[in-house]
C-alpha cells in the first residue's frame, strides 16, 4: 500500500462531516475542545492556531462538534431515548449505554464526548463485563444491578481517559480506578497498551490482565474475542462477541480513529481496518466507541459500514 505514511496523507480520508462548524480558541485557551486539548497537552501544536478538524492527520474522533454546548446544534434526543438493549435469541446479554444520556446525565464533558459504554454477559449465569467504563461508575453498576447481573471483569479498548478514566482538560473522569474500588475485577488490556493504561489510570500490574493478538475472555458460556487492532493507539482492541463487534475508536460508522495522538500509527490503522478486521462478516453489527453518527442509531452492519464508510474504501488509501 503506497502513500499512507504520514498523518497529513490520511487526514482528508479520516475527516468527517461531524467536525463541521467547530471553532476553538487559541491553543493556550481554557476553552479548547477535548481533543484539541489532548493535542496541546501532548506537546503537539495545531498549525496556525487552527482547530484539529481543519488540518490533516485527523480522524473522525474527538467529540469535536463544538465546545461543551455543542448539543444546541443537534437534535435534542437525550432525555427520552432509552438505552439500547440488544435482543438476542440466545443467552447473550448486551447493552449499549451512551454517556450524557444513559449515564452521567448531568456531566457536560460526557455529553460532549458522547462515549458508548458496553455491558456484555451471560443471562443464565448472571455474569457480565463492562467495556470502557467511564464518567459514571455508579450509574454503570446500577444498570447491571437492575438487570440482575454481576460484574466479573472490565475490558479497555484503549488508554484514552474518555474510555478508562483519568485527567483530561482539567477534568477528572471516573473510570477503571473508581470501578475497582467498588468492584475489584480484572481489567483486560492488550499488552501493547498496558503501560499507557497504567500511566493514565494509576492501576498496577496486578490489576491488569494482558493479552496478545486474539485472546478469548470467557464470561459464563459467552466467549468474547479480543482482537488487537493497533493504529489509533498501539494496543487498541475490538471486542467480538457472537455477531457484535465493539470497535472502540478503531472504527466508527462514518470514519475511524485519529492517528495524530501519542502512539497513533496510520500504517497500523490501515492494516487493522483492511486486514485484521477483514474476516468480520458483513452481517456482524458494528458498535463504535462514540456516537459520532447520531442519526444512525448507534450501530450498523459491517456490510453497510463497508459500503458507506470512506475509510474502508481502498481507493482512498492510495
Amino acid at each position: 500500500m503506497a502513500g499512507v505514511t504520514q498523518p497529513e496523507t490520511i487526514g482528508a480520508v479520516f475527516h468527517s462531516a461531524m467536525l463541521r462548524e467547530h471553532r476553538c480558541l487559541e491553543p493556550d485557551s481554557s476553552e479548547l475542545c477535548p481533543q484539541c486539548w489532548l493535542w496541546h497537552s501532548s506537546g503537539l501544536q495545531p498549525v496556525g492556531g487552527q482547530h484539529l478538524g481543519e488540518i490533516g492527520g485527523v480522524g473522525n474522533h474527538g467529540g469535536a462538534r463544538g465546545r461543551l454546548s455543542y448539543r444546541q446544534s443537534l437534535p435534542q434526543t437525550g432525555e427520552n431515548v432509552p438505552m439500547t438493549t440488544v435482543e438476542t435469541s440466545d443467552r447473550l446479554y448486551f447493552r449499549q449505554l451512551l454517556s450524557g444520556r444513559d449515564i452521567a446525565l448531568t456531566d457536560p464533558l460526557a455529553q460532549q464526548m458522547v462515549n458508548f459504554v458496553y455491558l456484555v454477559g451471560d443471562r443464565e449465569t448472571g455474569e457480565a463485563v463492562v467495556v470502557d467504563p467511564a464518567y459514571d461508575v455508579a450509574g454503570i453498576l446500577g444498570v447491571l444491578a437492575a438487570d440482575g447481573m454481576k460484574l466479573v471483569g472490565s475490558i479497555a479498548t484503549h488508554y484514552h481517559p474518555d474510555h478508562v478514566g483519568g485527567e483530561m482538560m482539567g477534568y477528572s473522569i471516573q473510570g477503571v480506578q473508581e470501578l475497582l474500588e467498588l468492584a475489584p475485577v480484572p481489567v483486560h488490556v492488550q499488552t501493547a497498551e498496558a503501560e499507557f493504561v497504567k500511566k493514565v489510570t494509576h492501576l498496577s500490574d496486578a490489576e491488569l490482565v494482558c493479552h496478545d493478538g486474539s485472546d478469548v475472555v470467557q464470561v459464563g458460556d459467552i466467549s468474547i474475542e479480543l482482537i488487537h487492532t493497533p493504529g489509533h493507539t498501539p494496543g487498541s482492541q475490538c471486542i467480538l462477541v457472537h455477531d457484535h463487534l465493539c470497535s472502540g475508536d478503531t472504527l466508527f460508522l462514518d470514519g475511524c480513529g485519529r492517528t495524530d495522538l501519542p502512539g497513533g500509527d496510520p500504517q497500523e490503522l490501515h492494516d487493522s481496518l483492511t486486514k485484521r478486521l477483514a474476516r468480520i462478516p458483513d452481517s456482524t453489527i458494528l458498535y463504535p466507541g462514540h456516537d459520532y453518527s447520531p442519526f444512525r442509531g448507534g450501530s450498523a452492519s459491517m456490510g453497510d459500514t463497508r459500503r458507506d464508510n470512506p475509510v474502508l474504501d481502498t481507493r482512498n488509501w492510495r
